[in-house]
């Protein structure tokens, strides 16, 4: 399995197509990789999706959260991951309303502010060896 070959590039439907591609045929074991990463690049592409939606103002950060089956409060911390409003994250890693009405302001006058280095995608990690 590769992992995302160009983190700078967006990831797009057809990633996740690919992922699901190499699961199918496989067995169980096999596949779980491609699912996993069928699922981070469909989660990557739903943030995407709510900051944009919230940033153009065709939804509230509830209501792009209700869109997606997110509660509210689950909402900041996925728009902080996003390249479209990661920039507008507050200290406690969230992306609230008055972030949003910012990067608005920032769009509408030219100046947005550049996007952060995206942080790793939050993995399992065992407590304990097994």
């Amino acid at each position: 399995m590769s992992n995302h070959e160009d983190d700078a590039r967006p990831t797009t439907l057809d990633d996740v197509r690919r992922a699901l591609d190499e699961a199918e045929g496989r067995d169980s074991v096999g596949a779980l990789p491609y699912l996993r990463q069928a699922a981070d690049r469909l989660t990557e592409l739903i943030d995407e999706a709510m900051a944009t939606a919230v940033l153009t103002g065709q939804a509230s950060l509830r209501g792009a959260g209700a869109q997606a089956g997110l509660t509210e409060n689950a909402v900041g911390p996925r728009l902080a991951r996003t390249r479209t409003l990661g920039a507008y994250a507050d200290d406690r890693g969230r992306v609230t309303a008055a972030g949003v009405e910012r990067a608005k302001y920032d769009l509408e006058t030219g100046q947005p502010r550049q996007p952060a280095a995206p942080p790793a995608p939050m993995r399992f990690k065992p407590r304990r060896p097994s």
